[in-house]
């Protein structure tokens, strides 16, 4: 069953084409996936790499956790599985404000001051 690792501060110059050739050393790997921002499209400096077996994965840990890649020493560890979100800002959950529907201490919603 595959694996997934955290691949942590990595060099924006480092490239899936790196990561593989370093990362197959320690077994078959089934998909490379590096972040980057949304709106920019520049990478974030760390990425996921799914390796084919627990084996793999725990030889990829063992050999590459402060492993130096582009002059970087890298932090490799299971990938823990992803939090839920909240919904951000605006009244309603848990944001800003306080509570849903709340419109100027509940006089009609306009500024009164």
């Amino acid at each position: 069953m595959a694996k997934k690792l955290y691949v942590g501060n990595l060099s924006y110059n480092t490239t899936e084409a790196t990561l593989r050739e370093t990362f197959s050393q320690a077994g078959e790997i089934a998909s490379i996936a590096l972040i980057t921002d949304r709106d920019t499209g520049r990478p974030k400096g760390f990425g996921f790499i799914e390796m084919e077996t627990e084996e793999g994965a725990q030889e990829a840990i063992k050999r590459f956790n402060g492993f130096t890649l582009d002059s970087r020493a890298l932090t490799v560890n299971e990938a823990r599985p992803r939090e839920e979100r909240s919904s951000g800002g605006g009244f309603g959950g848990g944001g800003f404000g306080g509570g849903a529907n709340r419109r100027d201490n509940n006089r009609g919603g306009r500024n009164r001051y």
